[in-house]
């Protein structure tokens, strides 16, 4: 059952639907794999404020349309910013704009990965409460065999969240992380069957909305501003470092292969 909601100001990349205390975010690109364009990458970044002033929310879920959550930044808008600065140092700031807004955020956030998470979609993912991974889902950060810094999450928070040891490898070669793989690491909470991830996030959900809602706010709040401390300066180092490498001939060079080769499938 669907209730009516407040207006959510939001591109229809994203979608929010409710059934009772319970809102469900819905990354809607499925044709796309759910990659990041430009209206998504602004929704993400506003869609947290407007779920916060919705007074009957209590607990929100995010997934994806289709067969992935995100496979991480669309194409055709990474390679506009080779030689659109303006529009590079927009998406930095809307980057970090995404992370801060999901760290400050005061409802419990359910994570259902229901397919690929990658690069910002891993970051969106892994930087909810709970994390659901299908078990036909994956984790990958590609950032660096494109030739630029994991700025945008990984990097800085990875290391706060799994074995030092074995988060490096994972960013250093943007392999795939696979869903049980994912629950040892500690980079999610639990593995679904693809049919009934959904059913578990939302049952998961409603449990959540019946807890004492002060409590559960100020006990995320606290959870998290141990976060929010331990990636202030790593954050910023992340995105000075992207920037620059967003710059280089490398990141060029294997930016226009990708896009070539992703062309002729």
């Amino acid at each position: 059952m669907t209730d009516d909601i407040p207006a959510y100001d939001l591109p229809d990349v994203l979608t929010v639907t409710a059934d009772g205390p319970v809102r469900t975010v819905t990354i809607d690109r499925p044709g796309e794999l759910n990659a990041v364009n430009e209206p998504l990458h602004w929704a993400l970044a506003h869609v947290w404020r407007q779920l916060a002033a919705d007074t009957a929310a209590k607990v929100v879920v995010v997934t994806g349309a289709g067969r992935a959550f995100s496979a991480g930044g669309d194409l055709d808008w990474i390679t506009s910013f080779l030689d659109d600065p303006v529009a590079r140092e927009e998406s930095l700031r809307e980057g970090a704009q995404i992370i801060e807004e999901m760290l400050r955020f005061p409802l419990p956030v359910i994570a259902a990965v229901n397919g690929p998470a990658m690069g910002l979609g891993a970051s969106v993912a892994v930087l909810s409460d709970v994390v659901l991974m299908s078990r036909s889902a994956y984790l990958a950060d590609p950032h660096v065999s494109v030739g630029l810094v994991a700025g945008d999450g990984g990097a800085a928070f990875w290391p706060l969240l799994t074995p030092l040891l074995r988060s490096r490898v994972y960013l250093y070669t943007g392999d795939r992380i696979d869903a049980p793989t994912a629950v040892d690491l500690g980079l999610a909470t639990a593995v679904s069957e693809p049919e009934d991830l959904l059913d578990d996030a939302l049952r998961l959900a409603r449990r959540l909305a019946a807890q004492p809602a002060p409590a559960l706010r100020a006990t995320k709040r606290v959870a998290n501003m141990y976060l929010s401390q331990a990636l202030s300066g790593a954050m910023q180092a992340g995105f000075a470092a992207e920037s620059v490498t967003m710059c280089s001939p490398e990141h060029r060079e294997r930016l226009l292969a990708l896009r070539r080769s992703a062309a002729r499938r």
